[in-house]
């Protein structure tokens, strides 16, 4: 009866540790908590953004990872590329910003 006891305790606890290693991230993977994470990020973005008076009717998609924001699509002036980059900077969480937005 022990053995079979500590034989389940081992094999849990291996099944514990594989599925820890399972959602840890690497350098081009997320782990589950980041993706979480991202996730909150690029809504929270997408809310400022779009919350923005002069850029709610441009068209910017918003793509997180690990914290870095990527900001692509087209505005119609300079000043929108600043301004969502810079709004994009104010939201929590983001740790930088990546500019791929192009002119009309």
């Amino acid at each position: 009866m022990k053995h079979l006891i500590r034989f389940f305790s081992a094999f849990f606890l291996t099944l514990v540790l594989v599925a820890a290693v399972g959602c840890a991230s690497t350098q081009t993977q997320e782990g589950t908590g980041e993706y979480v994470d991202d996730s909150v990020i690029t809504s929270k973005v997408k809310t400022a953004i779009f919350s923005e008076p002069s850029l709610s009717s441009a068209e910017i998609n918003v793509e997180t990872f690990k914290g870095v924001v990527q900001l692509s699509g087209f505005v119609n002036s300079r000043a929108d590329i600043n301004k969502a980059v810079a709004v994009a900077r104010g939201v929590g969480g983001v740790k930088s910003v990546k500019n791929d937005m192009r002119l009309k």
